[in-house]
């Protein structure tokens, strides 16, 4: 594989899309944010005349050949030999960076505050990133030498990835060769069957791999605004089948993607759909206690049903795992969340509620320009510029795979987070009761990622301090998002870390991480331990799938995966 298409892979594969309060992102919130920089240019001319006339005089130093401006080095855009010696380019990437710098010294002088400061450099990184000169044809000479050498190929090629990508990909620029993959063939291919379908989800068990199995089993909670497979996506990184090779009884629920007639689905349907899940089960297992999985969103959906179960005395949640979700949010945790308005969320429901749904096309777009140089410049070089597909990548193919979200759901997600649900003890209402995590007393592993972009790390590490839980365990990745999580043994740069000294963890992911202690390999077998030990003891395995009550269906991964909306 080429090196260009293993750093396209890690860079989309850090940005998958995720469920948080950037589903509640307004146009007007983009719109205010550059009307702030426009209000506080405006507010003091002399200083906007300063910044000028310094941009003025760099842009002289160039034009004379006495400009000592430079690419940084670990720029990837500039790698090319060209930009150091052909004076032509030369000169075009120093005129970005000089408009790069001018706007970085103008953006350092304004008089903001924190929030207002994350918004105006999220807006600005957006416009530069749009403006480098490696996004045209005329100012890229990796482009210009791949149409000699291709005898003008490239050009044609690309031109047909852009009409391609117009025509099948609603104008947006693939991330992803699909071609090569195929479900229940070469992905997702972990051997199992659906026990139970409503309407909302399916719930698929697994087949035993061991001769024997521990007695309680695992149910995982996927996201709602991503398919299953995540979690099974090829042999080598399927935490599926690591489950399963380790004797744990492997159960997943697969969520139905809505269409505008479900558009009423709620957290509160979810919940109860949760809920029916578990008793699935526990009775096809014949165990009392269930272990719980769940990432991203989907952890937030677990909390919710943690809280339901312990409020309504149901005893039947054994542990809880959650991945790289975040319960604690705060505005400054990412750049982009700092956009987020209460105006902005009000009108994204509004508009929701009218549609009944928000299409998993405009979640991927919205996304993607919310990280533009990964997501959108990237392969605008790599399939337009260059002729290139995109990289056939397994993780890409399942994050392009996405669904519809719910109207109804994105509210409540949106309540979670302007409520600050998850803090309270028994103040705010959802699926039918008052959330309370303290009243949670299941054991915890909590996993973040070190470079996760879209639930930074110490985020996720607040979640600690909010459950009644006596056992708790935070492990940190040395990944990004999804990557964090998909990080099997046998990764020879994979390493984590964990508290040196057991006990109960500090108050602060800062206090946390000066008592730690670097661990090389994957967290999985730290984790399958930790499960294990709470597993209870080992029994024969189950020779067929289902029982009496729910019967074994169609092959997994099942047909909610694959239906058309």
């Amino acid at each position: 594989m080429a090196r260009s298409e293993v750093k396209l892979e890690n860079e989309a594969a850090q940005s998958t899309n995720a469920l948080g309060p950037l589903v509640g992102l307004a146009r007007e919130d983009f719109v205010s944010a550059v009307a702030l920089l426009l209000r506080e240019t405006a507010s003091d001319p002399s200083r906007f005349v300063r910044h000028s006339t310094a941009m003025a005089q760099d842009m002289v130093k160039i034009m004379t050949g006495k400009s000592e401006l430079a690419p940084d080095p670990k720029d990837k855009r500039f790698m090319d030999p060209a930009w150091q010696y052909n004076p032509f380019f030369r000169a075009g990437a120093q005129y970005y960076l000089a408009v790069q710098k001018g706007m970085k010294n103008w953006l350092e002088e304004l008089e903001l505050d924190e929030l207002e400061r994350n918004r105006a450099n999220f807006i600005a990184n957006i416009i530069l990133d749009g403006l480098a000169p490696t996004n045209t044809l005329v100012g890229n000479p990796t482009a210009q030498k791949q149409i000699i050498n291709s005898g003008g190929l490239s050009l044609i090629k690309g031109l047909q990835n852009a009409y391609n990508d117009l025509v099948h990909n609603k104008g947006m620029v693939s991330q992803v060769d699909k071609r090569p993959f195929k479900l229940g063939e070469n992905i997702a291919t972990s051997k199992g069957s659906v026990v139970y379908r409503d309407e909302i989800m399916e719930v698929l068990q697994y087949a035993a791999t061991t001769d024997e199995v521990y007695e309680i089993p695992q149910l995982t909670i996927p996201p709602q605004i991503n398919k299953m497979y995540i979690n099974d996506l090829s042999p080598d990184k399927s935490v599926i089948k690591w489950q399963l090779d380790n004797g744990v009884q492997t159960f997943v629920i697969s969520w139905r993607n809505p269409s505008k007639e479900q558009g009423h689905w709620g957290m509160a349907d979810y919940i109860a759909a949760c809920e029916k899940a578990l008793e699935v089960v526990a009775s096809i297992s014949g165990s009392k206690k269930v272990n719980v999985s769940a990432g991203c969103s989907g952890g937030q959906t677990a909390a919710v049903l943690a809280s339901k179960l312990a409020a309504t005395g149901n005893p039947i949640l054994g542990t809880l795992t959650l991945m790289v979700c975040v319960l604690h949010p705060k505005p400054t945790d990412i750049e982009a969340g700092s956009l987020v308005s209460e105006n902005g969320m009000a009108l994204a429901r509004q508009r929701a509620i009218k549609a009944g749904i928000i299409k998993a096309d405009d979640l991927a777009r919205g996304f993607a320009w919310l990280r533009p140089n990964d997501l959108i410049w990237n392969y605008v070089i790599n399939n337009y510029l260059l002729g290139q597909d995109p990289p056939a990548f397994d993780v890409l193919f399942w994050n392009a795979d996405a669904t519809n979200l719910s109207s109804s759901l994105m509210g409540d997600f949106l309540t979670l987070f302007e409520t600050l649900a998850f803090t309270k003890q028994g103040e705010v209402e959802m699926a039918g009761h008052k959330v309370d995590l303290s009243k949670v007393t299941a054991d915890l592993f909590i996993l973040g990622g070190v470079t996760d972009h879209i639930t930074p790390w110490k985020a996720t590490y607040r979640s600690t301090q909010l459950f009644g839980s006596k056992d708790v365990t935070y492990v940190l990745s040395q990944s990004g998002h999804m990557q964090a999580i998909l990080n099997p043994p046998g990764n020879p740069k994979a390493k984590y870390f964990v508290q040196a000294k057991k006990g109960k963890l500090p108050a602060t992911a800062d206090e946390w991480l000066q008592g730690t202690e670097e661990v090389k390999g994957s967290w999985w077998p730290l984790w399958m331990e930790w499960v294990q030990a709470r597993s209870g003891k080992k029994k024969s395995a189950p020779t067929a799938l289902g029982n009496d009550s729910y019967l074994p269906t169609d092959a997994a991964p099942g047909l909610y995966v694959v239906e058309e909306v």
